[in-house]
């Protein structure tokens, strides 16, 4: 079967066309505006519980915005997603949990969406290429979570200890991101994750608290084992589309501006995220600076590559 013409849904020398699912999330929602402003025309699938907010949002900027259209979407209904896809040549992959990350139902859902979307785009003749958002809480969590190694793209959460220390989301994000790679490999699809670190914007805390707060649960140890992390939306949407952009991009991308390791990096933090949660007392100075783990190799080389 011919592939099919993605380029037919837009004027010549334009950008293609591309999908952002789910453009009603905080982190799709940057990126949405990141292919804007870069010229991409794109597919805004929004699913019907989403941030009402960006949703509110998103429907405005289309009706000024011809290079956008929006699709509603069920990720548990297989043929919506296809109607988004169509005429696509890449997709982002933003699941998220507008029910936040409560128990263990939260993560089937995002697991069988997970799922869905890849195979809607294997079945596509269109989609070059998955860019797939993804967490460094599916990569940080198990029992040596303390150690000295090195934390970097190689390394994955044990789902055994996400669900005995009821860390949902970081259970979330690794079984669906597990379950993405799978069928991506066995559909021989062209996929690219990002696992980004807490995700830092404007107005975060009102649009996007449950998952903020879902993916600090455990702060205080991932602080103490130097893996917690922060990522700012701009860089974050930035680098999304780099991975789209770059042909060598493979695999997993660790993604953060900053690792959380001391007092005075942890209180900034708070303040940005209050008053969604509150303020830390005042330490002493001369307080322990932790060690940090993490490391991005492979982003480093992602950001300088690129040329703009």
């Amino acid at each position: 079967m011919e592939r099919e013409d993605a380029s037919a849904n837009k004027a010549e020398g334009d950008k293609p066309v591309v999908c952002v699912l789910d453009a009603s999330t905080y982190v799709g929602f940057w990126i949405l505006q990141g292919l804007l402003s870069k010229g991409y025309h794109v597919h805004a699938a929004i699913q019907k519980n989403g941030e009402r907010e960006i949703v509110e949002k998103i429907r405005d900027m289309a009706v000024i915005e011809e290079r956008l259209v929006v699709y509603s979407v069920e990720v548990l209904d297989y043929g919506s997603i296809l109607e988004a896809l169509r005429g696509c040549s890449a997709l982002f992959c933003c699941l998220d949990s507008s029910d936040g990350y409560n128990d263990e139902k939260n993560v089937d859902l995002e697991v069988r969406g997970a799922i869905n979307v890849v195979e809607a785009c294997a079945r596509t003749n269109s989609i070059d290429k998955i860019v797939f958002s993804s967490s460094l809480t599916a990569a940080i969590w198990k029992d040596n979570i303390s150690s000295q190694e090195d934390v970097d793209e190689r390394s994955w959460s044990d789902p055994e200890f996400c669900r005995k220390l009821k860390l949902w989301h970081a259970l979330s994000k690794t079984l669906s991101e597990q379950a993405a790679w799978a069928l991506a490999m066995e559909r021989m699809l062209n996929m690219v994750s990002i696992n980004s670190g807490l995700v830092l914007g404007p107005s975060v805390a009102q649009q996007n608290p449950k998952s903020t707060l879902a993916y600090l649960k455990g702060a205080s140890q991932m602080y103490e084992s130097g893996v917690l992390a922060f990522v700012d939306t701009n860089f974050l949407a930035d680098v999304h589309i780099r991975a789209l952009e770059d042909p060598s991009t493979r695999g997993r991308y660790f993604c953060f501006n900053q690792v959380v390791n001391t007092e005075e990096a942890a209180l900034k933090i708070a303040q940005r995220l209050s008053p969604l949660i509150s303020l830390p007392p005042r330490y002493e100075q001369g307080s322990e600076v932790f060690a940090e783990r993490l490391r991005t190799k492979k982003l480093d080389k992602l950001v300088e590559g690129t040329a703009y």
